[in-house]
């Protein structure tokens, strides 16, 4: 992985975080909040509703008038705000948007196989193995950001995911690092349990498995996500969430469209939770992104290496550490590889370890 490839972003009309040099100076945030959205495209994330799709009864299977209703409207930017109101409400104003293809703004994946497994690991080990070719591929190798930010100072035991699909817990190998990584089926252990964490347990098995094994709604993540984070406060959680490629594939897109909706609404949720806690407010970034992305057209229900678009991805970020420059529309690109070292550096760290990491990038402390 040539450091050349990715410094092209952090000297072009882009600006870019600082380098991992810089990334050794005092921290701006002291924790860190990461979603990931499975296969969720830039085209909803920037476009909103896509009409060739939305007036397509074939894909609403529901109330395809509701789903109109709620999602459409011939301005771009009413019609995306609608589908998204906190990204384009509050992260646009106080963070940073980077992926609209429309202004030349480009963030891939590097890896060739443009499908989930890969993707979470180049995004979380900061390189792409490609090795890592298969969604049913064992324990991951390699080092991934997580396990690096946990072995800190401070850090130790703080540093947790929630998943909506159990592959998370070999893709950041809580076998090799004893971390927690909460997957389908898993209660949040322990005898001293919160309310909310009683609760959130008991959610999880009285919702359908509309998804088949191992898989769950990202629901009943968030539920016990959230419910840990007010209890236990964690220096670092990772929420890894599946309905929008799950509904994606089943060709149900009035429940992908909600999907993106009710994640951004868990954005907002999660956002106002931490700056009400004195522990996270004003001391916490929020990063968002995808693992890959998915066709156009009829296409939009599928991705993989055959299935063009699918390397199109993106990056929404936001907290102290994070210039507020908004939806960026200036030339440039970004790799998924990049976001591991993005990860460390605005904690602070620069990460290190046996495998290549490639170049912070994506944001900029101010």
């Amino acid at each position: 992985m040539k450091i050349t490839k990715y410094s092209l972003f952090a000297f072009g009309a882009m600006t870019i975080l600082a380098s991992a040099a810089r990334a050794q100076q005092p921290a701006k945030a002291r924790n860190l909040v990461v979603f990931l959205m499975d296969g969720y495209r830039w085209r909803e994330l920037f476009e909103g509703a896509d009409s060739s799709i939305l007036f397509d009864k074939k894909y609403n299977k529901i109330d395809s008038a509701w789903t109109v209703a709620k999602y459409w409207d011939s301005d771009i930017h009413i019609r995306r705000r609608k589908l998204m109101p906190f990204v384009w409400e509050t992260m646009a104003a106080k963070g940073q948007l980077l992926g609209n293809r429309n202004y030349g703004n480009f963030v891939n994946v590097e890896n060739k196989y443009w499908f989930s497994y890969p993707g979470r690991s180049e995004a979380f080990t900061g390189y792409y193995d490609s090795a890592v070719n298969s969604n049913e591929y064992p324990d991951n190798p390699n080092i991934n950001v997580l396990e690096f930010i946990d072995q800190q100072p401070g850090y130790h035991g703080k540093v947790v995911s929630f998943a909506s699909w159990d592959a998370v817990a070999r893709i950041l190998n809580r076998t090799r690092n004893h971390m927690l990584v909460n997957i389908p089926g898993e209660d949040l252990p322990g005898e001293s349990l919160s309310p909310q964490e009683k609760d959130a347990n008991t959610w999880q098995h009285t919702l359908p498995e509309i998804f088949g094994k191992g898989e769950r709604l990202d629901a009943t993540t968030y539920a016990l996500a959230k419910s840990y984070l007010m209890a236990s406060h964690p220096r670092v959680l990772y929420i890894d969430l599946g309905d929008n490629d799950d509904f994606a594939h089943q060709g149900d897109y009035d429940d992908y469209l909600d999907a993106g909706h009710y994640a951004d609404a868990m954005f907002k949720d999660i956002w106002n939770t931490l700056q009400q806690d004195p522990f996270y407010k004003d001391q916490t970034d929020l990063l968002v992104f995808p693992d890959h992305g998915r066709g156009t057209g009829s296409g939009w229900t599928s991705h993989g290496a055959r299935v063009a678009h699918s390397d199109e991805t993106y990056l929404l970020a936001m907290g102290p550490g994070i210039a507020p420059r908004g939806e960026v529309k200036s030339a440039g690109q970004l790799y998924q590889a990049q976001y591991a070292q993005t990860m460390a550096a605005l904690l602070g760290f620069h990460f290190a370890t046996a495998h290549p990491v490639a170049d912070a990038a994506g944001v900029v402390a101010k």
